[in-house]
Order: structure tokens, then sequence, then C-alpha cells
């Protein structure tokens, strides 16, 4: 029941589903953020369903983005524009952290918060559906790391204070590691051609083939007529799936280096975490990995 309390709060603090929070401590608080990038994950997928609509894939990523943000309320990108704002005004602590609480947004808040989604969009239309799900698990392991045992709050009140230093280490080690493997499961499934077999008549030049398909013969016949030794074909594909199982977790942990940079940091100029610090590192990480996954992808 007390894993059932943190899953509920980490979905009704991080999500915009209808989850009913009945227990709130700093206990059901650090189960919560250890189980953020689960959170994550169930985003990723929903939002990446968007990305199956036919539609250009520019215009595909950009919808895909505004579904994230809907998910979320646009809780982390209003972090994001916050701490810009406070690190911005080069002011000290105290300072910085009163312009973070105000409503508006500044200069800085409006250009990262621009670039940020620029970025992302870009960065999905060339990396793909499988890409959000990953970079949405790593935006939220940043969480995960920032909430660990000997991270500060930056106030006394408010979300950082109720979440910093509740997840212990050893959690946040185990943590890390599914969501690892999480992304390599992820990376050698839906890499294209990863494992796959084809029968003659189903595959076409320069297309991988399908799941689930069986071959009997000793070549493929490509759409031009010509022939193609199986073997190649297999090795080609397991090639592609080895790739993706590089590449996937090579992101995602990019995307939490990157947000563990930030963190420390905002940890430096405000001498701790914050909500907005929190969201900040959500969007930088899964910036992040979604450029890392278009580049090495």
């Amino acid at each position: 029941m007390r894993l059932m309390d943190g899953l509920r709060f980490a979905l009704g603090t991080l999500s915009v589903l209808p989850v009913r929070v009945e227990r709130v401590d700093r206990q059901v608080a650090g189960q919560a953020m250890a189980l953020a990038p689960a959170v994550g994950l169930l985003l990723g997928w929903l939002a990446a369903l968007v990305l199956l609509v036919p539609a250009p894939p520019l215009l595909g990523a950009a919808l895909a983005v505004g579904a994230l943000t809907l998910l979320t309320r646009g809780l982390h990108l209003d972090g994001l524009a916050d701490l810009a704002d406070g690190l911005g005004s080069g002011k000290p602590s105290d300072q910085a952290l009163e312009i973070m609480k105000k409503s508006d947004i500044g200069p800085f808040g409006v250009v990262t918060l621009v670039l940020t989604l620029l970025i992302q969009v870009a960065a999905l239309a060339d990396a793909g559906p499988w890409a959000l799900v990953t970079a949405c698990v790593a935006g939220r392991l940043a969480l995960t790391w920032a909430c660990r045992s000997g991270v500060p709050a930056a106030r006394p009140d408010g979300l950082g204070a109720m979440v910093a230093g509740t997840v212990r280490r050893p959690a946040v080690w185990l943590v890390t590691v599914a969501a690892v493997l999480a992304a390599a499961a992820i990376g050698l499934l839906t890499a294209p051609g990863a494992g796959v077999w084809a029968r003659g008549d189903d595959v076409s030049s320069g297309e991988p083939a399908g799941p689930g398909l069986g071959y009997a013969g000793d070549g493929i016949l490509l759409r031009d007529g010509s022939a193609q030794d199986a073997v190649a074909v297999t090795v080609a594909g397991s090639v592609g799936g080895l790739s993706g199982f590089v590449v996937a977790p090579a992101a995602l942990l990019a995307g939490l280096g990157v947000a563990l940079l930030l963190l420390a940091h905002a940890r430096r100029r405000l001498g701790g975490i914050t909500g907005d610090v929190l969201g900040a590192l959500v969007e930088t990480a899964t910036a992040t990995t979604l450029v890392v996954y278009a580049i090495l992808g």
C-alpha cells in the first residue's frame, strides 16, 4: 500500500492524470521520486501515440511535444523558464529565488523556453517515437537523482522542500540500472530490421521487414527483382538491433549527465533544489536525450 501511495503521488504531481493522492509526506515523496521514471515511461508512450497519426515528421513531432506538455500541465516548462530567469539575473541566491517565484516570465525565460521546444521538436522529428519514450524516462530519472540523499532544498517550503533528500542512494542506483536496461530493451526491440526474417515477397528494396515474418529459402527477393542473401540481411538487421541497443542507453545517460551538470550549477547558485529546478532538469534531460538520439540514431 505504501508503494501505491508513492505511485499516486508521482502520477498526481508529474502528470495531469486524475489520480487521488491520499497521503502526502516525505516518505511517500521519496517513493514517488524513485518511481518517477516509470511515470515518464507512461507519459512517453501516451505522447508517442500522436506520432502514429499520418502527418509530416515535423508536424507530428510538434503535436507530440504539445501532447506531452498537456499531459504534464506545462509544469516542467514553467520551471525551466523560471530557473532561466533566476540564474540569468546574475543576482545573489536569495534575490534569484524571489525572481523565480514571480508569476511572469522574463526575457531569459522566454528565450530558453522557445529554444528548448524548438530543439525538442526538431530532434524528435528525426529520432522517432521510441526516442520520445526514452527521453521521458531520462527526464524523470533526473528527478530521482536530484532528490537523492545529500541534496538540500533551496528554500524551506514548496515542492523542493518536500522531496529534497528523500531518495536513498542505493535506490537511486537501482532505479538508474533499471532505466538503462529499459532503454536498452527499447533500442534492441525497435531498431529497424532488428533480428527480423522475411519472406521473399514481403521485403522491398530499402524497407525493413515487418515483425513476425518467416523465411524458408536461400535468399530474399527485392522489389527491383534482384536477390540478396538472407544471411547478409539478417546480419544487417542484427547490427541495427545492436546499434539501437547502444544508442538508446547512451542517449538516456547523456540526458541524465547534462541534467546533473545543471543541478550542480543550481546548487552552487541557489543552495539547493526547488520545484522550478526539478522542472528544468526534466526538460533539459528530455531535450538532450532527443538530440543525442537524433545524432547517433
